[in-house]
């Protein structure tokens, strides 16, 4: 199996969550932009994964903001992937 493919599916793995709506956002994100994804982005995305559920949900939900650029610009990239999947239903 190709380093590219197990990475996916690691990512894929640590997308499910103890909440249905994490596991629809952050999978949705991740079928459509891993492909396209740089390294930093990659490791950023892997990086939020390590929150916990609740502290990704208010993240997500405009509930809470990070003081990390980074991950803000992640959150709002997920934000907009989710409103676009909306708008195609």
């Amino acid at each position: 199996m190709s380093a590219q493919i197990t990475e996916y599916s690691e990512l894929k793995w640590r997308c499910r969550r103890g909440m249905l709506e994490l596991d629809i956002l952050l999978n949705s994100y991740l079928d459509k932009n891993y492909n396209t994804m740089s390294q930093q982005q990659g490791d950023i995305f892997s990086e939020v994964l390590d929150y916990p559920d609740q502290v990704l949900f208010d993240l997500l939900l405009g509930n809470m903001q990070s003081s990390d650029a980074r991950v803000s610009r992640l959150v709002s990239e997920i934000q907009r992937t989710s409103c676009n999947d909306q708008d195609q239903i």
